[in-house]
């Protein structure tokens, strides 16, 4: 796509996007004053860089074992109506196993068509070139993105094509480059400015007419709580016990569940499940309950949760229906220590209307995560009788954002979620996870996986980075823009 025909498209996408959100629903139109405000921002430039880790441990979910990472940082340079010039950079993991699944491409094809999409990206979002706020200029960008990542599957000549899932995260690191920039040109943090004296246009604008005179401070706080429970992960492949360690690394940091609980002071657990062979998720589960108690009891510590995820990968209701109902039979203080259980079946809920969750949630709240990709997925989710769904800026802020406001006012539970982000880039998610009402705990799986990128960020965030009570200090996630 040539820099005349997008900016033929952006402007396009522009009027469309005033009438059909991101989410696909036809919503109320405000009418706004053409003069914006003087904290306005305009785009003057942006660029993007990949920066490649080697995962510390392997780590398996949704079938997959990962050993590598690829990080997208997108840095945006902005300025006000008023003259003010600034800069902000957002920094992402391209999660192509999360975000891409497939049979007929290789994980080197799907990731070089997150970085070609990247690179794709940033060049439509700097002919962009309209003032406005962050969540205006990213609803505006959005029907672009989705038609650059069908460009670039045409010209790739991709099996298959980037899914929606994929453009959102690879497009979330320009997202919170811009809201980065944006609360730094302010001199505020950026969630301060989520309300009617920053924001050309109410919530009625992108989520219909129900929301008119609504602004997503109603529903998102602007201060970060100043305490909330880390939750660890334990892969498929995590060694449990001294005697599963048989490829021991030896680098000072803990390597069994008994020394990351000390270590940590952890009592939230995530426990990936594989979702294909009833009994292996039968005996981790069981495996994993029993290895934490007798650790919890000999710290003294009585009161722990898990979050059990399949990664969509039952086959069914039933499978999972299965699970749980002998969960409850063999370990049934363990069962009742499960806060919520992360989508076990297939994220296309529209061709999967059998896959309803009524029954199930009686047993135990159930959410979406792969499934979440707008406010139509939400809602079609309840419909379908999930309890909720998990929030992730990895997805987009701006997204994820009109998300929680939709929950907050439907009163739908929301989680929080992790993309194994190091340093800055978790500084960025676990800001919007603790200004989130009803979110119980913040992944920060870099802790685990890519400790050598967490390492620069330890002194200045030592309450996110050096954990030893089981509570990051999110009240550290205060600073200009997007906290880092």
């Amino acid at each position: 796509m040539n820099k005349t025909t997008r900016r033929s498209f952006i402007k396009s996408a522009t009027v469309f996007s005033g009438a059909i959100g991101a989410a696909g629903l036809s919503r109320g139109v405000e009418i706004i004053s053409p003069a914006g405000k003087k904290t306005d921002i305009r785009i003057e430039s942006i660029s993007h860089t990949f920066e490649e880790h080697t995962l510390r441990a392997p780590l398996k979910f949704a079938g997959a074992v990962v050993n590598r990472q690829t990080m997208l940082t997108v840095t945006c340079t902005v300025r006000t109506m008023a003259g003010k010039v600034a800069t902000g950079f957002g920094i992402l993991p391209l999660n192509y196993v999360f975000t891409f699944p497939s049979r007929k491409l290789s994980e080197q094809a799907r990731l070089e068509a997150m970085k070609a999409l990247a690179g794709e990206l940033v060049k439509v979002t700097d002919d962009y070139r309209k003032f406005g706020h962050p969540i205006e200029i990213n609803w505006d960008l959005a029907p672009a993105y989705l038609k650059t990542a069908a460009d670039v599957s045409n010209r790739l000549q991709l099996a298959e094509s980037i899914p929606k899932l994929c453009t959102l995260v690879t497009a979330g690191a320009l997202d919170a480059a811009i809201h980065d920039a944006y609360g730094k040109a302010q001199g505020l943090n950026s969630f301060h400015t989520y309300n009617r004296e920053f924001m050309n246009r109410d919530l009625s604008h992108y989520l219909g007419a129900h929301y008119r005179g609504e602004y997503p401070s109603r529903y998102i706080r602007s201060e970060p709580r100043r305490r909330m429970p880390l939750c660890h992960l334990i892969s498929a492949i995590d060694p449990l016990e001294a005697a599963d360690n048989t490829n021991p690394i030896r680098d000072g940091l803990p390597e069994t569940l008994p020394e990351w609980i000390r270590y940590n002071g952890l009592n939230h657990l995530k426990i990936k499940l594989n979702g294909n062979d009833l009994d292996w998720d039968m005996d981790r589960m069981l495996a994993i309950d029993r290895v934490t108690t007798e650790t919890q009891a000999k710290r003294h510590v009585r009161n722990w949760a898990y979050v059990p995820d399949f990664n969509e990968k039952c086959p069914d209701v039933e499978y999972y229906l299965t699970f749980l109902r002998r969960i409850k039979e063999r370990m049934p203080a363990g069962f009742k220590r499960i806060e919520y259980v992360e989508q076990p079946t297939s994220r296309d809920l529209k061709n999967h209307p059998e896959n309803t969750m009524h029954e199930v949630a009686k047993l135990c709240p159930v959410v979406i995560d792969e499934s979440l990709v707008d406010v139509d997925s939400l809602l079609l989710a309840r419909q379908m009788g999930w309890t909720g769904a998990v929030v992730k800026s990895p997805k987009g802020l701006t997204n994820m954002i009109l998300i929680a406001c939709v929950a907050g006012k439907q009163k739908i539970f929301l989680a929080g979620g992790d993309m194994s982000c190091p340093g800055a880039a978790l500084i960025q998610t676990a800001s919007l996870q603790a200004r989130v009402p009803g979110i119980a705990s913040v992944e920060a799986n870099a802790r685990q996986f890519l400790p050598a990128a967490n390492k620069p960020w330890e002194a200045r965030f030592p309450g996110i980075f050096r954990v030893t009570d089981g509570m990051l200090k999110t009240g550290e996630l205060n600073r200009p823009g997007l906290g880092a």
